[in-house]
């Protein structure tokens, strides 16, 4: 037996950010966005859209959502906005996954309560939880159709996930508009991301005929489309084209969270510095290889992904489609060591998402 389940409503189409006021359905709002937002004029629309009902704009997200910034902020929002029953979150993964736990209700109103559910587990009780519609400005992290956000402690070494049944977003507004201006390091790392997202949910003990229709999809329509863009940064079929591979990505491994590569990306990320979309997608031939001749199943759509009649092949082309692109697929080029590589790949293996990866590592 198997299911798929996904509530967020989808709406996609150039100029769909249009359709935010039909969406808040004259419910007061609070913008949550990154900082460059005001500059390149995505406040001024939001505000022009829906006028009195924005409530308050916070615009101080930075990457990879840390406790340090994120503790504060949280607790200024559960004071000043309580009444505010909708988030309204553009921007990138960052954006997204802040606004999701900027719309948990805690007893308190207390940060350390939140962090203490995601250090212990658990679900908060019932209360007056804040609504998300999420309008991601990036291709590739898939966060405005999965009920996860990403929670960073740099200090401390560690990184949470946050998962709650009221954190899927109500509603998503996909506009390759607002992908426009997006530089080119920021679009190779998204579309990077999505592609991994793709590919970490077919070698997944989650998988199921929907989400594997769905991430086949998505692998296929990345790589056919992110060199190309790269080429193109300007070109707006190829930023829609890009944004449906990310939400196709996105809707697959919605229900099969992510596997391997994820869980060696994080320490990548807090230990060197690496880009997330960088930091787990490196990694992909090496682990490609390692997933092949664990499930027929899963081979058939790999194979058919890169349209490939061996492994050996599938391989060969997923490393000269990331060197292609700029990325190096050495471990030694992002400082881990030879002989530290083998321990890291079972180390990720042992935690959350290592344990999904579809072949258990000697």
């Amino acid at each position: 037996m198997w299911t798929y389940h996904n509530p967020v409503r989808v709406i996609a189409d150039s100029g769909s950010l249009n359709r935010l006021p039909a969406l808040l359905d004259g419910r007061n709002c609070l913008l949550v966005t990154f900082p460059e937002a005001e500059s390149l004029g995505l406040v001024r629309r939001v505000r022009q859209l829906i006028g009195e009902q924005l409530r308050g704009v916070i615009d101080s997200i930075q990457p990879n959502p840390d406790v340090q910034w994120l503790a504060p902020l949280y607790e200024q929002v559960q004071r000043e906005h309580a009444d505010v029953p909708v988030i309204v979150a553009l921007g990138g993964g960052s954006a997204i996954d802040s606004a999701k736990a900027l719309i948990c209700a805690t007893p308190t109103g207390r940060f350390v309560d939140l962090l203490s559910v995601l250090q212990q587990g658990g679900t908060l009780p019932s209360g007056l939880h804040k609504h998300l519609i999420a309008i991601p400005t990036t291709a590739g992290t898939g966060s405005e159709v999965t009920p996860w956000a990403t929670i960073w402690d740099q200090a401390g070494g560690r990184k949470y996930s946050l998962h709650q049944p009221h954190t899927w977003p109500e509603a998503a507004i996909i506009d390759a508009e607002l992908m426009a201006s997006l530089p080119a390091g920021a679009t190779l790392a998204s579309g990077l991301d999505a592609l991994s997202h793709a590919l970490e949910s077919i070698w997944n003990v989650n998988r199921n005929p929907v989400s594997m229709s769905l991430a086949v999809q998505a692998a296929r329509r990345a790589m056919a489309t992110l060199p190309t863009l790269m080429q193109d940064l300007g070109n707006l079929q190829l930023r829609a084209d890009m944004a449906q591979a990310a939400l196709l990505a996105g809707l697959a491994f919605s229900n099969t969270k992510t596997a391997l590569a994820h869980s060696l990306s994080y320490d990548i990320t807090l230990q060197h510095g690496v880009p997330h979309g960088i930091a787990c997608s490196f990694s992909l031939p090496l682990v490609l290889e390692m997933a092949l001749g664990a499930d027929p199943v899963a081979d058939a759509a790999l194979l058919s992904i890169f349209d490939a009649m061996t492994p050996a092949v599938a391989v060969q082309r997923l490393q000269a489609f990331l060197q292609q692109l700029g990325v190096a697929t050495d471990p030694a080029h992002y400082g881990v060591a030879p002989d530290d590589w083998q321990a890291m790949v079972h180390k990720a293996a042992s935690g959350p998402r290592g344990r999904n990866f579809i072949r258990t590592l000697d």
